[in-house]
């Protein structure tokens, strides 16, 4: 038997990046399988649901789900440690990771799908990677419309729409540039090695990098994180992980901006709906009216997110952090 785990993926996947940057990390043997047609039956042996990324283990068993992947993995594979030592800092990174998976993945999907520049070039890719073998050339043109449309039609899913779209491209501005005045300093979010929130975070952005606008974004606003993106690629561990005390002053503001003021009070909303059966939910955030339809999964990764802050260390000095964030209501329940 084979010690090579196998990751059925794709570049245009977040998640799929967010995997594979974690198995390079931790120096795990891995084979990298582009999910696309002639990978197609031996993922579809593994896989319960149709998304990537697929982890197939060495002992043949199907992974799904790129946070239960990571932190399944972990467990057998603890050093180094994706998680800092201090329980402040381990949280927070928790806490972005989940934002990372919810939040940033607006961002990515948003500036892919909402202008014709980037649903073009996405589209393009998508067929060449994923749907089209060469062979098929004489169908291009007709395939990439038919992506094109279908994934268009999708953006309500993050909840990207006329109303949203302003305070989602807005959001990942400022989130940019508070990130970016963060790494000036160090070389990963939380200090000189990778931990789990670089995992979560670095997938959306370096995806979101990888077409038109929101390559020129990035670029324009933000040098320190397009070098930590490039580093993310093939993360390696360059010191130790800083405490919270020395984190908090840049580490802060992107909390409060983007998680207290944003993510959490939309997360609340989403809940509720979900609890009352809504078709649609609308939430003021920053004073601007968010309206969309409930994304039911991120009610169980809530739930998952409030598990981990009962379970965390310190939790005086926590709550001190997270209330200062704007965070901890949200997380008390």
């Amino acid at each position: 038997m084979t010690d090579t785990y196998r990751i059925f993926g794709a570049e245009m996947s977040p998640y799929s990046v967010k995997v594979r940057s974690y198995f390079r990390y931790k120096n795990i043997p891995h084979e990298w399988i582009a999910r696309e047609t002639r990978s197609h039956p031996d993922y579809a042996r593994h896989a319960k649901i149709a998304i990537v990324p697929l982890v197939v283990t060495p002992q043949d068993e199907g992974l799904q789900d790129s946070t239960p992947i990571i932190e399944k993995i972990e467990q057998r594979f603890p050093e180094p440690s994706i998680n800092p030592s201090d329980p402040v800092a381990a949280f927070v990174s928790a806490m972005l990771e989940e934002f990372g998976d919810e939040w940033g993945n607006k961002w990515m999907f948003h500036l892919r799908w909402a202008r014709e520049a980037d649903q073009l070039a996405a589209a393009v890719r998508l067929v060449k990677t994923s749907f089209l073998p060469s062979a098929e050339e004489s169908k291009f043109d007709e395939v990439v419309k038919q992506v094109r449309d279908r994934m268009t039609s999708r953006v309500w899913f993050v909840g990207s729409n006329e109303i949203t779209a302003p305070q989602i491209e807005a959001s990942f501005q400022e989130g940019l540039k508070l990130l970016d005045a963060h790494l000036a300093s160090r070389p990963y979010l939380f200090g000189a090695r990778p931990a789990f929130g670089d995992f979560g975070m670095a997938g959306q952005i370096y995806n979101a990098w990888t077409d038109p606008t929101g390559y020129g974004l990035v670029d324009s606003l933000s040098p320190n994180v397009l070098a930590w993106l490039q580093r993310m690629l093939w993360p390696r561990a360059e010191g130790a992980f800083e405490d919270w005390t020395s984190l908090e002053p840049t580490m802060l503001p992107f909390l409060k901006s983007q998680l207290g003021q944003l993510f959490f009070p939309w997360t609340l909303a989403n809940a509720e709906a979900i609890a009352k059966g809504q078709e649609e939910f609308s939430v003021q955030l920053k004073g601007q009216i968010w309206t969309q339809k409930p994304q039911k999964y991120h009610a169980k990764s809530l739930d998952a997110l409030r598990q981990k802050y009962q379970a965390a260390g310190n939790r005086q000095a926590l709550d001190s952090v997270l209330e200062r964030a704007e965070c901890l209501a949200a997380l008390q329940g």
